[in-house]
């Protein structure tokens, strides 16, 4: 990975015993490729979780025992481990904090969000829930409304512990508890496609000794991620004519639920931002970089969207309408609703973001 482009950083939240470290070790198991570093934020002495993902993370992991995370203030705990794991040696693709159980999201939120490590940028938070334990967790945890109302994506765990009539209550609870729009994504055993989260790179097999992956890849027949991939749709839509950034934004602003992740890049072609826009989406989670087109690079726009229960074929309509015929002729006022999703400030002057001439990045 170039280490001149913001590692994503992932908060993996929720309540003791919801799931998180099976969450966790999943995403572990099914990376490919993908070098994940991880950092477990365990409450107590004795460091279980750590000591559990410690083996399929080696150097890559560091533990913050003792406590919640979100009780060092400053953030400058978190910003040493952090500035560890995004050492250009470690070629970290993505960042996953385990928060503690007890931890409060909001807290690791701000501190990601302040963070003046140029390596690193917040990419989100996701809210593991026990279907089984809901109401009670509820009741022992009045916070919880407060934390899934901050969730970009909710996982709601051990739905075989539950019946579908109990199932479709807890998300009806959910869908009120959460911001408009916020995917809720039913999993057993913490079983969810690493897809939803992060690109995986491909999965190569070594020579010689065995690495971690082609251990799990040996014993699986390199399948073992299908299982999950199966209860998702994953829908392409491609177009070698400009979006525009306003019917754009607004289907963005108007995506179902059940559409949990978005990726790929995006040509607006209005004047002052010809670049290409990469776009990813985790729940509601958005966030636009824009990067220079390579030299004789077709323009155009090529979006991946993965749900579950959606309609691929409205999605391609919706997305086909926002087709701009004469994208030079736009104002560059209309490319404020994409700039507010920006990471960085303009480094250029004027109110466009100057393209960036590193390499593209690999996304999460």
């Amino acid at each position: 990975m170039n280490s001149r482009q913001p590692i994503p950083v992932v908060v993996l939240a929720g309540f003791l015993g919801s799931g998180k470290t099976t969450v966790l070790n999943h995403l572990l198991a099914g990376r490919g490729g993908t070098r994940i570093g991880v950092v477990v934020n365990d409450f107590g002495s004795i460091e279980v979780d750590a000591m559990s993902v410690a083996g399929q993370v080696g150097d890559s992991m560091v533990s913050l025992g003792g406590g919640c995370l979100c009780c060092a203030v400053d953030g400058s705990e978190l910003d040493a481990y952090l500035e560890k794991l995004s050492a250009p040696a470690h070629r970290i693709d993505v960042i996953v904090i385990e928060a503690s159980g007890l931890a409060e999201p909001q807290e690791m939120i701000r501190m990601l969000m302040a963070s003046e490590n140029p390596a690193v940028r917040y990419g989100g938070m996701v809210e593991v829930v026990d279907a089984a334990e809901f109401d009670a967790t509820r009741a022992r945890h009045p916070e919880t409304d407060r934390h899934l109302a901050v969730a970009d994506l909710v996982v709601l765990n051990k739905t075989d512990r539950v019946d579908a009539h109990e199932r479709t209550r807890i998300e009806t609870e959910l869908a009120a508890l959460c911001a408009p729009g916020t995917p809720v994504v039913g999993a057993d055993h913490g079983r969810i496609d690493p897809e939803l989260l992060f690109d995986r790179r491909p999965w190569t097999e070594t020579r010689g000794q065995l690495s971690f992956e082609d251990l799990l890849a040996e014993a699986d027949g390199h399948d073992r991620c299908t299982h999950a991939h199966a209860a998702y749709e994953s829908t392409e839509f491609s177009s070698e004519q400009a979006l525009s950034p306003r019917r754009f934004i607004d289907f963005l602003d108007r995506r179902p639920a059940g559409l949990y992740r978005i990726k790929g890049f995006v040509w607006f072609g209005v004047p002052g931002h010809e670049e290409r826009y990469e776009i990813q989406a985790v729940g509601r989670f958005l966030r636009f970089a824009p990067q220079p087109w390579g030299r004789g690079e077709t323009r155009r726009t090529q979006l991946v969207l993965i749900g579950s229960g959606t309609d691929g074929e409205g999605l391609v309509r919706e997305l086909e309408a926002c087709r701009e015929e004469s994208p030079q002729d736009a104002n560059p006022d209309s490319m404020w609703g994409v700039l507010r999703y920006v990471d960085r400030p303009p480094q250029d002057e004027g109110d466009a973001p100057g393209p960036d001439t590193s390499e593209t990045p690999l996304t999460y």
